[in-house]
């Protein structure tokens, strides 16, 4: 009886302190959609990309991510943004999170090199819990699998230049909580953001391209990473970032290809899990392509 409520505390612990972060990302500056829907791939280019993540590696029902994102102009103007997420935590009892999302961009010119952009974002939040493998099942809180399904609305802005963006977003507008048998074992909050980042040409080989993230939950306390990149030859990327009072990450990505990019980040734990796991893993493959013959227009390079 004592280990059954033990493990019941312990998932609707793990339940809610997930639900208060949405998906962690350490490669974030590669598909920032996913967190500003005023976000715009600046090349004129189709984007897309999927990443998996696994984290706290060592530890049994620590999260797992995986993403499929895409980016498409449909104008010099209109930018629209499609992302899919499956972020799943617990190993007895089961949480699955799904979010599916499409974002809408319109972008102004403020001078020219200087362009603002405005995002809306619609989609749908599906949140799932099933004890069946666990030695809860039977306990009336926990006695059958719950799921709900949820609208999602969020907005952002996003001000951006051939080498400088800023950003300030809130990718869910809309907070909900999720009950079983009058108890609640999900809660989700309002995220905001922002995000900001600078490349500077060192010479004609290498760029540096530091990059910040800023995350605030309403009633959490305020976290962020602070990152630092070098781009060599136009082709080849290492870098680190710092995230607060949780961790360090090494980045690495490669243009294997032109339009074909390959990305690794490992996370190192600092904090009171860093004697449980042995790190994080993250991967990432992008791909782009002028499907409508707008990247000639384009004589600026981005390197964000």
């Amino acid at each position: 009886m004592i280990s059954k409520y033990i493990t019941l505390l312990a998932i609707v612990f793990v339940t809610l302190t997930q639900a208060q972060q949405q998906p962690q990302y350490s490669q974030y500056m590669y598909n920032m959609s996913v967190v500003n829907p005023a976000y715009v791939n600046a090349d004129g280019m189709v984007s897309t990309g999927i990443l998996y993540r696994k984290q706290w590696t060592a530890i049994e029902g620590a999260p797992q991510t995986a993403n499929v994102f895409g980016t498409i102009p449909l104008s010099s103007k209109i930018q629209l943004s499609v992302n899919y997420t499956n972020d799943r935590i617990g190993d007895a009892i089961k949480v699955n999170n799904h979010y599916a999302n499409i974002d809408f961009a319109y972008i102004t010119r403020i001078t020219e090199g200087l362009k603002l952009s405005y995002g809306l974002k619609a989609g749908i939040t599906n949140f799932g819990i099933d004890p069946n493998g666990s030695n809860v099942s039977d306990d009336p809180v926990f006695a059958n699998q719950s799921s709900t399904t949820q609208l999602n609305i969020g907005a952002g802005i996003y001000l951006y230049s051939h080498n400088f963006y800023f950003g300030l977003s809130a990718p869910n507008l809309l907070p909900y909580d999720v009950d079983t048998n009058d108890q609640r074992v999900f809660e989700s909050e309002t995220h905001l953001y922002a995000t900001t980042g600078y490349v500077f040409n060192v010479i004609d080989e290498i760029k540096l391209k530091p990059s910040v993230v800023a995350k605030q939950v309403l009633d959490a306390p305020l976290t962020f990473d602070a990152s630092l990149n070098a781009l060599f030859y136009d082709k080849f990327e290492l870098g680190a970032s710092y995230r607060l009072d949780t961790g360090f990450v090494a980045l690495a990505s490669i243009n294997i290809t032109k339009n074909l990019r390959f990305g690794y980040a490992y996370d190192f734990s600092t904090n009171d899990l860093s004697s449980y796991n042995d790190g994080s893993h993250e991967f990432i493959l992008l791909y782009k392509f002028d499907l409508l013959n707008f990247s000639k227009s384009y004589t600026s390079p981005r390197f964000f």
